[in-house]
């Protein structure tokens, strides 16, 4: 279970600056943050760019990258590192001379081309990359990348563990395949969300798996919540800018932090129409509305669901929800501690749950649902 006391995973982020925000440093920092980690930053380059595309970078040089890098990891120290766009050969192989004194999980993106289209490393500094992917726990490709450092092919001779991203595919389904020496790629598979407002999920992607490494989760889980964190933050985009617009890290907020989180109840309810007059007029969200079902689902400030039913077992009281990041292991820590709880089950409405009463007779559900909760395919 998770401990509130626990200091936050510090994680470095060595990558660019993208003054409109939306990718590079500053996607990084809001994502640790969003995730509860504590960002900090070695900036190997500002850029001039937008949601059109970059007008201007001016690399810093190698031997200040390597002073924000040592500020660092020799006072506040380093729980995983995560790498993004570089600037220059040199400033590619200083960071590979710090990193390799460093016992920690690091994640490098192998940035060569902005989601704008604008070229962000010439091949000299491509050709530094063999050092940091031999460096890092996973390297995280785009298709072109990938194309670019050899395909599956070239990377296999590498011996190096990468996330083959297939989120510039042109498909309705969209597959990220996470590939390791000597053992059998495991892919994710989810239809594509209707956006032009991707720029940063590489970058995003890439510092959220660094973050969950940080915490210490295994590689595979960590890919697997950091999918996540980006779909629900393309889920609810602020649809800025006139190309590419950035992701909506801010409205991730409760789904991805900590175990067991209190987020929903459902009330039992008379007559439905009524209940749903009410909820939408003291203000919630409604985002699932089936009236032949008797259930709808509210939406309240910071994420946090409530539900109304007119016949599920929750008539004479409430039914509370605690959402766990992984809803087999919590309740098997539960078995372990005494409570007799079930296995989790999965539901046809996309969620793993267990069910239980306290000893009051209140129904508890543990459940497990992703962007399910908040995004399920039937939203409104």
């Amino acid at each position: 279970m998770a401990n509130p006391l626990r200091p936050p995973p510090r994680i470095l982020a060595i990558a660019g600056s993208d003054s409109s925000g939306g990718a590079g440093i500053q996607a990084d920092i809001k994502t640790v943050t969003m995730l509860g980690g504590y960002a900090m930053t070695a900036i190997t380059a500002v850029t001039a760019q937008n949601t059109v595309g970059v007008q201007a970078v001016e690399a810093l040089s190698a031997d200040m990258v390597a002073k924000q890098i040592d500020a660092c990891t020799q006072d506040i120290g380093v729980d995983a590192v995560k790498i993004g766009m570089l600037g220059s050969a040199d400033i590619a192989n200083i960071v590979a001379d710090k990193l390799e004194t460093l016992a920690v999980p690091i994640i490098f993106d192998p940035v060569m081309i902005a989601t704008s289209g604008s070229v962000l490393a010439d091949d000299e500094t491509i050709l530094a990359f063999e050092r940091l992917m031999a460096l890092a726990a996973l390297t995280t490709p785009n298709l072109a990348e990938l194309d670019a450092l050899g395909g599956d092919d070239g990377m296999a001779r590498r011996h190096i563990a990468y996330l083959a991203k297939g989120g510039d595919a042109d498909a309705a389904t969209l597959t990220d395949r996470l590939c390791q020496p000597g053992m059998a790629d495991i892919r994710w598979s989810a239809d594509k969300i209707d956006t032009r407002h991707t720029h940063g999920t590489g970058c995003t992607l890439s510092s959220a798996i660094a973050t969950f490494l940080g915490q210490g989760l295994a590689l595979e889980q960590a890919v697997e919540r950091g999918r996540d964190f980006v779909r629900i933050a393309l889920h609810n985009v602020p649809e800025l800018g006139a190309k590419a617009g950035p992701l909506g890290h801010h409205a991730v907020r409760l789904d991805l932090v900590g175990e067991p989180r209190l987020n929903q109840i459902t009330l039992a309810a008379g007559n439905y129409e009524e209940a749903v007059l009410f909820y939408r007029a003291i203000g919630l969200n409604h985002i699932v509305d089936s009236p032949s079902n008797g259930y709808a689902r509210f939406e309240s400030a910071g994420g946090a669901t409530l539900s109304i039913s007119t016949g599920h077992s929750e008539v004479g009281g409430a039914s509370i929800y605690f959402e766990c990041l992984d809803v087999d292991a919590f309740t098997g820590t539960l078995r372990e501690n005494g409570i007799a709880c079930p296995a989790p089950k999965d539901q046809s409405w996309g969620w793993r749950e267990s069910w239980i009463s306290d000893p009051d007779g209140n129904r508890i559900c543990f459940y497990q649902a992703g962007e399910n909760r908040r995004y399920p395919p039937w939203r409104i």
